[in-house]
C-alpha cells in the first residue's frame, strides 16, 4: 500500500527532472545556435532559426534525446548543417564536425535513396528527402541519441 502511495510522488518527480532537462537542452540549443525557441513542452520544444530552417527537440529519459532540422528545399546551404550540428553538439555532446560530416554524407545519400543513417556509436545521424504537397522540398536530417550498450 505504501508503494502505491509513493508512486505518484515518483511520477511527478521523474516529470519535473526531465523538464528541467529539457529546458536545459533548449537554452543550449538557443545559446549555440541563435535559433528562436517557439514552442516549449516538458519533453519537446520546436526553433526557428529562418524563413526555411526550423529545428525541434525531442527530450527522453533517462538522457535520450534527439535534434532534428528540417529544411524548405533540395540542397541545404552549409549554415544549414552548422547550424544542425551546433544543436546535435548540445544534445549530444558530439563534436559538431563529426556532426557535420556526418550530416553530410548522409544528406548526399539521401538524395540519391530517400534516407540514410550514419552511426556515430552514441548518435545516429539520419537525413532524408521529399517533396511536399504544400511545401516543395524538404530536407530533414535528425540526430538521435542511442545507448551503444544495447
Amino acid at each position: 500500500m505504501r508503494a502505491l502511495l509513493l508512486l505518484p510522488i515518483l511520477c511527478l518527480t521523474a516529470g519535473s527532472a526531465r523538464a528541467d532537462e529539457c529546458e536545459t537542452l533548449v537554452s543550449k540549443i538557443i545559446a549555440e545556435t541563435g535559433a528562436k525557441a517557439d514552442l516549449r513542452r516538458s519533453d519537446y520544444a520546436t526553433f526557428t532559426v529562418s524563413p526555411d530552417m526550423t529545428m525541434s527537440l525531442a527530450c527522453g529519459a533517462p538522457a535520450l534525446s534527439s535534434v532534428g532540422a528540417q529544411y524548405k528545399g533540395e540542397t541545404p546551404p552549409d549554415e544549414y548543417y552548422t547550424t544542425f550540428a551546433k544543436a546535435g553538439q548540445a544534445v549530444t555532446g558530439i563534436d559538431a564536425k563529426v556532426i557535420v560530416d556526418a550530416a553530410h554524407k548522409a544528406q548526399a545519400t539521401a538524395s540519391r535513396k530517400r534516407h540514410s543513417n550514419i552511426d556515430l556509436g552514441g548518435a545516429l545521424v539520419t537525413c532524408s528527402t521529399m517533396v511536399s504537397p504544400d511545401k516543395g522540398p524538404l530536407t530533414l536530417c535528425a540526430v538521435i541519441q542511442h545507448s551503444d550498450k544495447s
